[in-house]
């Protein structure tokens, strides 16, 4: 059904019939009698929640969440993200072992290169989206750890290696980079950064930092699989239950597991939490990693692994806290440039990265 779904290039276009479309394999034989908006975020991608009315008989759900394609962020988007990434993984149907949106339908216009993603309202069950200003305590970034380690145990290796996922790209650095305005960034960060982040330029963190250590993601011989790809804590929400979810999968790629953990632990805590706990939570990575002994890494592959990853956290967010509110709330952006380059200090990054590429 998904894909005999034309895509939408504006939210009244949505009709009754286009969204009974859209729910039909997840709620059969509801009809969809109204659609309304009740909320739109148009950012680097346009989204809105729409309100839904069924006739007499089975329903779905009252609310759903549309994301699709921003005019005037395609061609940004394209080079940093993917523009279908997201769609083309939920229409593969591969069954995904962690907390995330349910995907209702996944329209794609390939020649356009346009798509609409219908989603599950996950305020309609109480799930409580996280951003910088809100930092994960200890145990739950336990939950999300131990989470990604089941998404990256079950395709690990050659369980990446199937039809449903042979769209999938390496992760691969991109041109671009080189023109963000870093010393708007590091007078932002003002003396919260350490000194061997206020010593970069511009060219040494995206040619000597950053591209290195992506080219490393799939340029090893070790094995590879499928990564969230932006695991930074405002893609994750916290459900009643107490589970870490993943949202937002738009750079869903091939590589190393160390880009999601690492993003993901150097972001979501506080630096002072994770100074204290990031080596008890990496063993529970490890231990959460349902693999084969001789396909395991070590934890001194995990922790050097990790130690370099903390290149992607900090050249993404110091160029996201350059551009003022140009991608994200500049609080939000500071917040995650901080703990990144409290992280690039305290981890030796450089040294990491070094060691790696050798």
């Amino acid at each position: 059904m998904t894909a005999a779904l034309t895509v939408p290039r504006d939210w009244t276009e949505i009709t009754p019939q286009w969204l009974t479309a859209a729910l039909a394999t997840h709620h059969p034989g509801a009809v969809v009698e109204g659609v309304g908006v009740d909320m739109r975020d148009d950012g680097t991608n346009r989204r809105a929640r729409l309100a839904v009315t069924y006739r007499p008989g089975p329903a779905g759900p009252a609310t759903v969440f549309v994301k699709a394609v921003d005019p005037d962020h395609k061609a940004m988007i394209k080079m940093t993200s993917g523009l279908l990434h997201e769609p083309r993984l939920f229409n593969s149907d591969v069954a995904l072992p962690l907390e995330h949106p349910t995907v209702y339908a996944a329209a794609i216009d390939e020649a356009d290169e346009e798509f609409v993603l219908v989603m599950e309202d996950l305020t309609a069950r109480g799930a409580d989206p996280r951003d910088a200003t809100r930092p994960l305590t200890v145990d739950q970034a336990a939950n999300g750890v131990r989470a990604l380690a089941r998404l990256h145990a079950r395709f690990w290796g050659e369980r990446l290696r199937q039809p449903a996922l042979a769209w999938l790209e390496p992760f691969e650095p991109w041109d671009g980079m080189q023109w963000a305005p870093l010393p708007a960034a590091l007078e932002r960060l003002g003396d919260d950064a350490p000194p061997s982040v206020q010593a970069l330029t511009i060219d040494h963190l995206v040619e000597g930092v950053w591209k290195p250590y992506i080219r490393c993601l799939t340029a090893s011989s070790e094995p590879q699989t499928l990564l969230h790809g932006d695991a930074h804590i405002g893609n994750t929400y916290l459900t009643p239950d107490g589970d870490v979810g993943f949202l937002d999968w738009q750079v869903a790629r091939r590589g190393n597991f160390a880009v999601d953990l690492g993003y993901f632990l150097q972001g979501a805590l506080r630096t002072e939490d994770r100074r204290i706990a990031e080596r008890e939570l990496l063993q529970e990575y490890s231990d959460a990693l349902e693999l084969p002994d001789a396909e395991k890494p070590s934890l001194e592959q995990i922790w050097l692994r990790y130690r370099a990853s903390v290149a992607h956290g900090l050249m993404t967010w110091l160029a996201t806290a350059s551009a003022g509110e140009l991608w994200q709330r500049p609080d939000i952006a500071l917040a995650l440039a901080q703990r990144y380059s409290a992280a690039y200090e305290d981890l030796q990054t450089a040294e990491a990265l070094a060691d790696l590429t050798a």
